[in-house]
Order: structure tokens, then sequence, then C-alpha cells
């Protein structure tokens, strides 16, 4: 059979709802034979064991799967060098439950950070420095709220909004908003440490069951 080539492209992180996980699961493959193309989406690449949740592959275990399978194939990665697999139960999370970690998370955010405002406002001291441009702008002593504070304390909440670029579950801009990309950064370096925490793991595993066979 003539040589045939496969591209693959990998994700770097995915989640398996079963036991068993396919190529397709994890990667996007294209071949110019269709036929090879469905057999190598359909190629099982792990299966997960009894209280197991998480897997990291790399391209080249993918790759002797494939040519041990399909050795008339040529393998041709485009994607991620490893693969973080994580095994999700199928169970739906109750309502009340999900809304209750919601108003939760929003409680935390909204008294925290209102707090971090009042302790920042405080250590710096500006409310003697309001009463201060006060006194020398309308040279007499500030009573009570003046306009100055009302202000700042619009001009914060404005700034707030445009910063984060989100109005309830409407965006200023196309842009993604800061907490998204905080949010995708994390998720990236979690990836990337569970994959070099695990692969480190593997190497010890190889290196003690060769020393073990040496012996």
């Amino acid at each position: 059979m003539n040589q045939t080539t496969a591209y693959v492209k990998c994700e770097r992180k995915t989640e398996c709802p079963g036991e068993d996980v396919y190529l397709k699961d994890v990667a996007d493959v294209f071949c110019n034979d269709k036929n090879i193309c469905a057999k190598v989406k359909s190629l099982k690449i792990y299966h997960f064991c009894t209280g197991e949740q998480m897997c990291v592959l790399s391209a080249v275990d993918l790759a002797q799967k494939i040519q041990e399978e399909y050795p008339y194939v040529e393998v041709q990665f485009l994607g991620e060098p490893d693969l973080y697999l994580e095994r999700v139960s199928g169970k739906v999370e109750k309502k009340w439950l999900r809304y209750s970690k919601i108003i939760f998370v929003c409680l935390i955010s909204f008294f925290g950070t209102a707090f971090t405002i009042m302790a920042y406002h405080n250590d710096i001291g500006i409310n003697q420095l309001f009463e201060e441009i006060y006194r020398q702008c309308m040279n007499r002593e500030p009573t009570g709220l003046n306009t100055l504070e009302v202000s700042y304390s619009l001009g914060l909440a404005v700034g707030i909004i445009i910063f984060f670029n989100h109005v309830g579950g409407k965006r200023i801009t196309k842009d993604p908003t800061p907490i998204e990309v905080s949010m995708n950064n994390y998720d990236k370096d979690v990836d990337m440490t569970v994959i070099e925490k695990v692969g480190k793991q593997k190497r010890v595993e190889k290196t003690t069951k060769k020393s073990d066979k040496q012996a």
C-alpha cells in the first residue's frame, strides 16, 4: 500500500466523559484518503482505569500508536506536543447548587473589592486630600458630601466598567475582557504544570523499571 500522510492537530487539554478515548476526541485529522482518515480518527489512544482522573500523552505516544496500527501512514503533527486528558463525570450539577456557588462568588467578589478599595483609599488618605483640595479651591472648610467626592466616585465606577469591558451580560467592545485574558493565562499555566508534573513522574517510572530489569 502507498505511503499516506495524515496531518494531526492536537488540543492541549480535552475533557473525556467516557473511559475510552479516541483520536478524534483530542485532535483534528486530515488526510487525502477519506477511508484512512476515518480509520485514524477512530483509533483508540487511551483507556481510563477505574479511579483514574487524568492522563498526559505526548505526540510521540500518538505517533507510535498510529504507526503500530497503520504502518503505511506517515504522521505530521501540527498542534500541541503534549496532551492533557481529564476524565469528567457525566453527572449534571443541580441548579440550586450551581446558583448558590455563583451567588457566593459574586458576594465575595463584591464585598472583597469594596473592602480593598476602601482600605486603599484609607491608606493613602483620600479624605484628607479631598478636604485639602476643597479648602484650596473654595477657600472654606468642607461640610458633608461635596461635588469632588461625588465626581470621583462616579468616575471610579465608570473607569472600572470601561477597564473590564463588561456591563452585565453585554460587552462594550469586541475585545476579550481582562478577566477572560487572566483566566485563559491561568488555564494555560495549570495545564502546563500538570503536563510537566505527570511527564516527570513518567520519566521516573521508566527509569525505575529499567533499573529493576538491569538488577
